[in-house]
């Protein structure tokens, strides 16, 4: 029997219609339907959904432990303030001892320039504590400071270099490379997704 047939109790299917066993609306045969051109494909369509991109650097939350660089930064901060603090006390006691002894005039703006870089020395120190303890709460002002300080500290060093005397070329050797690893824990991606990663 054929659709032609005039006894086909069906009649002949209308034109531009879908064939039998073809659900109304949808292309024939097991093929997915194309997605209309200048649209974005969708999940569902043979394309999986793309994983949400974390602005921490890979961490969802951001890092959830300090980076191993910045945890030796912080080490050498503590170590270098005790050390920049016991500096300072023993020449504030050698100061006061020469000054006691000596009435001379010299021998007095001598002495007052040396307290000076003594409460200098204090105030770095006091400095590089506070940026230290501040590491695991801090912000982005917490790094930029940092990594003031770790600049300053490789001028000094560069400045120990051209003084021309062996101990402070050694001095200069050692301050470079501590704040050179205090620099660098600063300015790399895992400095910036710790830093600003979000505080609940």
């Amino acid at each position: 029997m054929s659709f032609g047939d005039p006894n086909n109790p069906y009649g002949q299917p209308p034109q531009g219609q879908p064939g039998y066993g073809q659900p109304q609306g949808q292309p024939g045969y097991g093929y997915p339907q194309q997605a209309p051109q200048g649209v974005p494909p969708q999940q569902g369509y043979g394309y999986p959904a793309a994983p949400p991109v974390s602005p921490y650097g890979g961490y969802p939350q951001g890092p959830a432990k300090m980076p191993g660089l910045m945890t030796a930064a912080r080490v050498i901060m503590f170590i270098l303030s005790g050390l920049q603090i016991l500096i300072a006390i023993i020449a504030g006691i050698a100061l006061g001892a020469a000054s006691s002894a000596s009435d001379s005039d010299a021998a007095g703006a001598l002495a007052g320039l040396g307290f000076a870089v003594v409460v200098l020395l204090l105030v770095i120190a006091g400095l590089g504590i506070f940026l230290a303890v501040k590491f695991s709460t801090g912000g982005t002002a917490i790094r930029v400071l940092t990594i003031i300080y770790a600049s300053l500290m490789i001028l000094g060093a560069i400045g120990n270099f051209t003084s021309g005397q062996a101990t402070g070329a050694v001095g200069g050797v050692i301050s470079l490379a501590l704040g050179g690893v205090i620099l660098a824990s600063m300015v790399g991606p895992q400095a910036s997704a710790w830093f600003n990663r979000p505080r609940f």
